[in-house]
């Protein structure tokens, strides 16, 4: 499976998209274009597979790419229990219609 570039240089684009997952696990829903959504879940779907793991390399992989803290603790209490019993599939991609200004194709992605 290719890694979308989605028009950005990488450091950019590994930015964004930690920024993207950090606000999803946070906040459990995200608007955006239905390409990046589908990236962020990939990343989210990882973060919560490791916060099932929980140990301590597992924390520290979950702070390498999580901006903020509290999504970190977020992923390893609230998540972790959460989708214990769930093999994968975190995220739902619902599409919501075009974006007015460039007709881009809008979607919501948020945790089941």
């Amino acid at each position: 499976m290719a890694l979308r570039k989605l028009g950005r240089k990488t450091d950019h684009r590994m930015a964004m998209l930690r920024n993207m997952t950090t606000s999803l696990l946070l906040h459990g829903r995200l608007a955006t274009t239905v390409t990046r959504a589908k990236e962020v879940r990939r990343m989210a779907d990882k973060m919560i597979t490791l916060g099932k793991r929980g140990d301590l390399h597992a924390k520290r992989q979950v702070a390498s790419v999580l901006y903020d803290k509290e999504a970190g603790k977020k992923v390893f209490t609230e998540y972790a229990e959460k989708y214990a019993d769930r093999n994968g599939g975190y995220t739902r991609i619902l599409k919501t219609g075009v974006r007015r200004g460039d007709a881009s194709e809008m979607c919501i992605i948020e945790l089941v």
